[in-house]
């Protein structure tokens, strides 16, 4: 379903050179993987005899029995639709082969020798094992059946779009250039390493980062079974620390030194894997150079894509905003501080004697202050420098008043108050429109007063207008065009409006502003969002909240992400999020908004393709100069059908 593929890592109970006893543990946990709906599992590096054989492997009952063991498993597992890893010793050439098995519904499809052998420190194996570029035959006998062997395949399922296997065994990946890095660029989206990585101080941090970086560099999944603690302690004790990586994102991880059987499954998204792919336009790049150059055999097998069972894959409903607090105390300073340098380098290369805001107590203009505030520091330039205006209209409530005066005067900046009533209600006058009317000629015409005003200021003072809108606002095309859709320098457009949240709150909580400002903070976070176009209510609180008119911003966020990052179906997305927000929101009511969110999006195009600059602050950006390219006029038919369906 969508494209996922249940992947599996599992690190048996096993005993040293007992055969029978490792097929038997590894046969229970093939079957216990059957039931969670496993598509491809892999078991660690010669899982069949264990790693630590040592000079046993010179031994012909071990290698015979670890064939036969090879044998019985695919005998047992012949009705088992799913793709198995199991490592064996192998004879073939006059030499013995460290080598992955891959077994599907009985047969053995292939086997791939290891290429890397480490030969230092506490490993031996050029004692006993020949390198994969050693091999002479392409095909043996293996376990009763005629296999192909060597480093140079690549098994695809046939009827599950995007997934081909490929293989590297534990020091493989070690290398400079795994020969991950090829199987990726020839088509592999999922990695398998059965390895027996000792256990170190240091080395599971380690592990995590040699996995993440080439799971990131491949675009693919990457999933590493490593020996557990049934090896030999001889010389050196095994964890089976194991994991599955998705471009560089950890989607499991199994617990280290447990004395039971051990399986961790994940739903690997190969679609997102593909679309990536296609994005990346340097990533194929590599195949023109000759040291590239590589000959793979397609190793092909009829797969039923079939139900995923429980969805296994952690989805987040915030995808913009890291979940532990350290990630996102370094993320919000980042961003922060990329915002404050290119608003920096735009206020000193234009040669800026101000920077003119517009302040009106809400989320974004709070923001953007706080930014014009930290760019005058940077530049070492007194805080008088921002002109903050606050402009209040027809809709300003005393509430988010008080705060942007209490705010400006805070954070010691200049500060202008003008007033756009009369100046609306002779411009109503002038073009004949009855100012009882609250439609969007009423509200517009108070967005576009205020932005020529921030204008002219800039033009009076030398300065530069700078925006407010952030990025959520301009995927759903919620600003005035030629209004607050306009400034010389955007310094939110690359945040969604969660994100804006969350940075506010960061900046409050630093302890770098008084108490006031961080007290006035908190207050506009518990703001409701609006742009106050329209009157108070009766009791003088906000009467027009963005979120019931356009929708909550969280969702509109999350779909956000998942359509334009990674070009996902509304029937995906959709699914993805009932995963994220669980019982939050009614089926009826995410499709509304996800309805709501295509309309807005399409049709508001024109208001993207004149974004002034702006810093891009994440992997994602609406910028025609940068992340996003679409007509203005393109049709979302195909899009609003599927909704439509759903």
């Amino acid at each position: 379903m969508f494209n996922y593929v249940k992947v599996a890592v599992a690190v048996p109970k096993l005993k040293v050179a007992d055969c029978i006893y490792n097929k038997q543990e590894i046969i229970s946990i093939i079957q216990e993987a059957e039931e969670k709906k496993v598509k491809v599992l892999t078991f660690p590096e010669l899982s069949v005899t264990a790693y630590t054989c040592a000079d046993l492997f010179f031994q012909t009952p071990l290698l015979s029995a670890a064939e036969k063991a090879v044998a019985e498993i695919a005998e047992k597992t012949k009705d088992i639709d799913m793709l198995v890893l199991i490592g064996v010793p192998v004879l073939t050439d006059n030499q013995t082969f460290n080598c992955a098995a891959l077994l599907h519904k009985g047969k053995i499809l292939g086997l791939v020798p290891k290429t890397l052998l480490p030969n230092y420190s506490e490993f031996y194996e050029e004692r006993w094992f020949a390198s994969a570029d050693d091999l002479i035959k392409e095909e043996i006998t293996f376990a009763g059946q005629v296999v192909p062997i060597g480093g140079d395949l690549i098994f695809s399922a046939e009827n599950i779009p995007n997934l081909k296997v490929g293989v590297e065994i534990c020091e493989d990946l070690w290398g400079p250039i795994p020969p991950s890095s090829y199987l990726s660029l020839y088509g592999a989206t999922v990695l398998l390493n059965p390895s027996a990585s000792n256990e170190l101080a240091a080395k599971p941090g380690y592990r995590h980062q040699l996995i993440a970086q080439q799971s990131s560099r491949c675009l693919a999944a990457y999933a590493y079974a490593s020996a557990g603690i049934g090896e030999s302690t001889q010389d050196a004790v095994f964890s089976g620390h194991s994991m599955i990586y998705e471009n560089g994102v950890l989607l499991g991880e199994t617990a280290s030194f447990s004395r039971e059987n051990q399986l961790v499954c994940a739903d690997v998204d190969l679609e997102l894997l593909a679309s990536e792919r296609r994005k990346h336009t340097t990533y194929m790049s590599q195949l023109v150079k000759p040291d590239a150059q590589r000959f793979y055999r397609e190793i092909k097998f009829s797969m039923v894509e079939g139900e995923i069972g429980e969805f296994l894959r952690p989805i987040t409903a915030k995808p913009f905003i890291p979940a532990d607090d350290a990630s996102l105390s370094k993320r919000c300073h980042d961003i922060f501080m990329i915002q404050t340098t290119g608003l920096a380098r735009r206020m000193e290369h234009v040669q800026a004697k101000t920077l003119v805001i517009g302040i009106s107590g809400g989320l974004d203009s709070t923001l953007a202050l706080l930014v014009c505030v930290k760019a005058c520091d940077f530049l070492g330039l007194s805080r008088d420098h921002v002109l903050g205006v606050t402009m209040p209209g027809f809709g300003t409530t005393d509430r988010t008043y008080q705060n942007a005066i209490t705010l400006m005067k805070s954070l010691g900046i200049a500060i202008r108050e003008i007033p756009i009533r009369d100046a609306a209600m002779q411009h109503f006058k002038d073009i004949g429109h009855d100012p009882s009317v609250h439609d969007v000629t009423y509200e517009n015409t108070q967005a576009r007063e205020r932005t020529q005003i921030l204008m002219d200021i800039s033009n009076q003072t030398g300065g530069i207008v700078v925006g407010t809108g952030d990025l959520s606002e301009l995927a759903l095309g919620w600003a005035t065009y030629n209004g607050d859709h306009m400034s010389m320098y955007g310094v939110n457009a690359g945040i969604p409006k969660t994100l804006v949240r969350v940075l506010v709150n960061w900046v409050a909580s630093t302890g770098e502003l008084d108490a006031k400002a961080s007290e006035i903070l908190l207050d506009v976070l518990d703001t409701p969002v609006s742009p106050e176009l329209l009157p108070p209510d009766e009791n003088g609180q906000i009467n027009q909240k963005t979120e019931d008119l356009v929708g909550p911003y969280e969702l509109h966020d999350f779909f956000l992400y998942q359509i334009i990052r990674f070009g996902f179906s509304p029937a995906k997305v959709l699914f993805l999020a009932e995963q994220a927000f669980g019982q939050a929101y009614t089926r009826e009511t995410l499709l509304k908004w996800l309805r709501n969110f295509y309309r807005r999006f399409f049709t508001q195009q024109f208001k993207r393709s004149c974004l002034p600059d702006g810093p891009k602050v994440g992997a994602l950006c609406l910028s025609p100069r940068s992340d996003w390219r679409m007509p203005t006029d393109a049709s979302n038919r195909i899009w609003m059908d599927e909704v439509e369906k759903l």
